[in-house]
Formats: C-alpha cells, sequence, structure tokens
C-alpha cells in the first residue's frame, strides 16, 4: 500500500539548467542566450569550446546583452523558444552607447551643441 501512495505523489518535473551569456535582447520578451561549453575531442583528446545559442523567454525585459543567465528548458512557447530564464546570476555594467560620426570622430551629441 506505501508503495501505490508514493508512486501517486506528484513529482515536480526536472528541468534542464543551463548557464550562458546573454546576446540579444532585442525581440520583446525574448533574449538570445549563448551557452559555452568545454568538450574533450573526441580523437584528439584536444578541450575545444562549443557555443550554442538558445531563445529564451523574459517576461519582464530585465536582461540586456552581457548578462550572465540562468534557463531553464520549458514547453515550447514559439518556433524557437523552448527555454524560460530562471534567474539573472550577473549584471553587466551598462555603458551608454556613443554615436561617434564617422569622418570626423565627433560624437553626434557634441555635434549638435555646436
Amino acid at each position: 500500500m506505501a508503495e501505490i501512495a508514493s508512486q501517486t505523489e506528484k513529482r515536480t518535473p526536472h528541468h534542464k539548467e543551463l548557464t550562458g551569456t546573454v546576446v540579444s535582447n532585442k525581440m520583446q520578451k525574448t533574449i538570445v542566450v549563448e551557452v559555452t561549453r568545454k568538450k574533450a575531442h573526441p580523437m584528439y583528446g584536444r578541450v575545444i569550446s562549443i557555443r550554442k545559442k538558445f531563445y529564451a523567454h523574459d517576461e519582464k525585459n530585465e536582461t540586456h546583452p552581457g548578462d550572465v543567465v540562468k534557463i531553464e528548458e520549458s514547453r515550447p512557447l514559439s518556433k524557437l523558444k523552448r527555454w524560460t530564464l530562471k534567474e539573472i546570476v550577473r549584471k553587466t555594467a551598462l555603458v551608454p552607447e556613443v554615436d561617434i560620426d564617422a569622418g570626423t570622430g565627433v560624437s553626434a551629441g557634441a555635434k549638435a551643441a555646436r
């Protein structure tokens, strides 16, 4: 009887988790995470790094490129999205974008002030 009760208990599903760097957040509620894995070459034994990009769901649009995040496997959310953002491990320092004019070397903001 105890065996049947333990089998009917609801288990929490175990989902895969990956840690990677956010490459892009230009889509709405979607981020692109690049995961780098170290693996020994099957024939030569040299350690090589394998990179793969995953599309993940970011409900609050809270990540930026360069952030290190942990993503979790989920049900298919779209054609390419199979992962959701679980947590932000480390945030990157946000640096304001500088638009430098090609020929003059002067930023667009300084040029408009003249």
